[in-house]
């Protein structure tokens, strides 16, 4: 296998400096290698680099693309074509061919043209426009100057028309306007404030109002410079029902729509003026009122009724929920504003799922194999939108990449239950805070069985009560205000006591099985914007255990502080930050750079956090040029790489910092380049762990790893390859710890350092 990778690495190397094109190029034919714009004109630098971008955009085709300088999907489309491609060329132009963009399929002309009138739009007048073709042997270039001096700019802004009431309203909300004076005569600015105005006035009720009704005139004759008066009026023709706002009569809510009933045996139920129908009690009306925030008599809001929507969409119970309106009657009300009528009809999912699956597992702590998992789930058990999901998995795993290390084997057994209410459980009404999406309360609980064949038995359990909600789209609340976990280990094997006997910390942490606490998270992410070019994700949680225990047993003054309900439970305070930030070249070509850190504080009795809450540095989701918990506390590293390395390398500290170039082959093929950094470290000082505590040389202390990656992106699942190789290791002497040699096609050498990482899903 280790020559095998160096043939690898020798091919793709050769084939990196062998992709030239030239001699495939047709006599007669460029090959267009792209344009540069030149923008003549008194410019500020931001406006031109935002003119400079949006004009770019507009100039295609794009040239053929390069990977590292290389034109791969060029070479492999012609390498494919060729009279007898053989097999591994027409599999390389298959997957990664792309076909030539010669010079005569630019049109320079037309794209002046294109460029000439999108200045027009953005206010710049009476420019002067060239293009020049720039030919070095088979390749060309295409150079665009625009030529243009000062924009026109905006002197007074005024609405016409009379004394209607939608001309107040317009002239109400031109303070919000963005069109002041010293604007550019910009067709967009104008295009945006005609759809301002359109949204304040359909918040104001007025459902029949378009932005196309409203229209603009520029008048430059006042003004010998480059200024312009902007007028805004209605159109001539306007409807009558586009001049007056709406209220809502009547609401009905649907909640078991289907297109093909009658409705014969429905009964309505109505609170607070909103009529629920139904036949039988398919949902409470009592608890779906609270999800709708219309009210008769109010008038028409398109944010109402976007709020209302995705509140009855956050339920998680329906198929479909569509909200319509209806004009009633042509005449108006006494107050002046036209009738209107609102109907929600929701088609619900089924009522109950039954799921079975086989899964391979690949876990963070190296376990992979098999996997069953039954799951069951009934949607609006209580008729009130809750869901109950219980969920069987039976697995068997061993564990890969142990190096020296003694592969372990593993037999999992679980069962857990879960029951969401699309409501918060609280004594104090508080549904109406949340526009967005209601809160929903989780109340969990389990039982999980682990054998670990050579070192213990545990069987664990779980229970929780919390809340999760989206504030908007972007953040993420998640509160749990009781988090119970009970760890039971049953047996243990010599060699696991062995491990335990001679690591006091280890022991007290395994010791400390029941915890008891509360813990937040919170997480802000702009990925879900997919157009954005620059998006931070950051993510922080904060956990803590024992210290409501704590306080009761000092409160009564029990004879042991340390335990509750019998069993000694573990006291911290734990907290860790995710921050990444990810920036766009192009759509598919990214850099990404992350930081995280997470500290906990072992209190009271506690030496150590549980070690099912301590961290690990190491492996797929780490540090990848280090096997999974190889890496750390501090400048630690077990003699030998015995066994008891998996348990001894954790800690109550990490810092962790990563950087990662992303980049596609194809439509479903992808590659990065990485560089990652990062260690933990103990809190409190631990002999038998020489080096693992955290001091004010930590930045000596991390480890450093680069490599590449494959990743098999197919939107439902990403298949993730990465090769690394560490480049400085903690554990060396101080002066010998960044590595200056790499002896790549020494298999010896690989065996040692190189680590193939085999993951589902994107690290970070």
């Amino acid at each position: 296998m280790s020559k095998r990778l160096g043939y690898i690495l020798i091919f793709f190397l050769l084939l990196n400096f062998s992709c030239g094109v030239k001699k495939f190029i047709p006599e007669g034919q460029s090959l267009y290698t792209g344009h540069e714009l030149i923008l003549d004109a008194p410019l500020t630098k931001s406006e031109r680099s935002l003119l400079q971008t949006d004009l770019n955009s507009l100039i295609k085709p794009d040239p053929n693309g390069k990977i590292l300088g290389v034109r791969f999907g060029l070479w492999a489309h012609y390498k494919s074509n060729k009279e007898k491609p053989g097999f591994i060329n027409r599999f390389l132009g298959k997957r990664f061919g792309e076909k030539p963009v010669y010079l005569s399929d630019v049109q320079p002309e037309r794209t002046t043209n294109i460029l000439f009138n999108r200045l027009e739009n953005k206010g710049y007048f009476y420019g002067k426009e060239k293009y020049e073709i720039i030919e070095k042997g088979k390749f060309a270039r295409i150079e665009y100057t625009m030529e243009f001096g000062e924009p026109y700019r905006l002197e007074t802004y005024q609405l016409l028309g009379d004394s209607l009431e939608v001309i107040q309203e317009i002239k109400n909300s031109l303070d919000q306007t963005e069109l002041v004076r010293g604007s550019k005569l910009d067709l967009d600015a104008m295009k945006k404030e005609r759809e301002r105005v359109d949204l304040d006035l359909k918040s104001k009720g007025y459902y029949n109002f378009n932005a196309d009704l409203l229209v603009f005139e520029a008048d430059t004759n006042q003004y010998e410079d480059r200024r312009f008066d902007l007028y805004l009026r209605l159109k001539t023709n306007t409807p009558v029902k586009s001049k007056y706002p709406y209220t809502i009569q009547d609401i009905k809510v649907f909640p078991n729509y289907a297109l093909n009933e009658d409705g014969a045996d429905e009964d309505t139920v109505t609170i607070n003026g909103i009529d629920i129908i139904q036949a039988g009690e398919v949902f409470k009306p009592h608890l779906l009122e609270n999800y709708v925030l219309f009210r008769e008599g109010a008038k028409f809001d398109p944010q109402i009724s976007r709020q209302t929507s995705n509140r009855l969409s956050s339920i998680g119970n329906f198929r479909f929920v569509n909200i319509s309106f209806e004009e009633t009657d042509s005449v108006r009300n006494e107050d002046g504003t036209y009738p209107l009528n609102a109907r929600i009809l929701l088609s619900p999912l089924n009522k109950r799922a039954v799921r079975a699956e086989i899964q391979g597992v690949t876990k963070s702590n190296s376990f992979v194999g098999p996997a069953l998992i039954l799951t069951y789930q009934n949607r609006n058990i209580f008729h009130g939108g809750e869901t109950f999901n219980l969920t069987a998995k039976f697995g068997y795993e061993v564990q890969l990449q142990s190096g020296d290390r003694q592969a372990q084997q593993s037999i999992e057994m679980g069962l857990q239950g879960s029951l969401v209410f699309p409501r918060v459980l609280f004594p104090v009404p508080v549904m109406n805070r949340f526009k967005l999406a209601i809160p929903k309360t989780r109340i969990t609980a389990g039982v999980e069985y682990q054998n670990r064949t050579d070192l213990y038995l545990i069987n664990s359990y779980n229970a929780a009560f919390g809340y999760f909600w989206n504030i908007n789209k972007y953040v993420y609340h998640e509160f749990n205000p009781l988090s119970v976990s009970i760890v039971n280990l049953v047996s243990t094997t010599p060699e696991f006591d062995e491990i335990l006997d001679s690591n006091p910390f280890l022991r007290r942490s395994f010791e400390q099985q029941f915890i008891m606490g509360m813990n937040y998270t919170f997480n802000y992410n702009q990925l879900v914007d997919a157009d954005r070019k620059n998006a931070i994700f950051f993510s922080t949680t904060i956990d803590l255990a024992g210290n409501f225990l704590k306080g009761i047993n000092t409160l009564f003054d029990t004879e042991n502080p340390g335990f509750a309900f019998g069993l000694e439970y573990a006291q911290y305070i734990k907290n860790d930050m995710d921050l990444r930030f990810y920036h766009k070249f192009t759509k598919e070509t990214m850099l990404v750079t992350r930081l995280y850190g997470g500290v906990g504080v072992p209190l009271g009795n506690s030496v150590s956090l549980p070690f099912v809450k301590q961290f690990f540095a190491g492996g797929p989701r780490s540090v990848r040029a280090f096997r999974i918990r190889s890496l750390g506390p501090g400048t630690f590293f077990p003699e030998g790489g015995s066994t008891s390395g998996f348990f001894d390398q954790a800690g109550d500290i990490r810092l962790e910092g990563n950087v990662e170039m992303r980049f596609p082959f194809n439509k479903y093929l992808k590659g990065a380049f990485f560089v990652d950094a990062g260690n933990v470290w103990l809190f409190n000082e631990n002999d038998a762990l020489k080096g693992g505590n955290f001091t004010n040389d930590w930045a000596k202390e991390l480890g450093v790893g680069a490599g590449l990656g494959l990743r098999v992106d197919i939107s439902l699942f990403v298949l993730r390859f990465d090769l690394a190789f560490p480049v400085r290791k903690p554990w060396l002497p101080e002066d010998d710890r960044w590595l200056d040699t790499f002896y790549v096609f020494d298999p010896a050498w690989r065996r040692e350092n190189m680590v193939i990482n085999f993951a589902i899903g994107y690290p970070f």
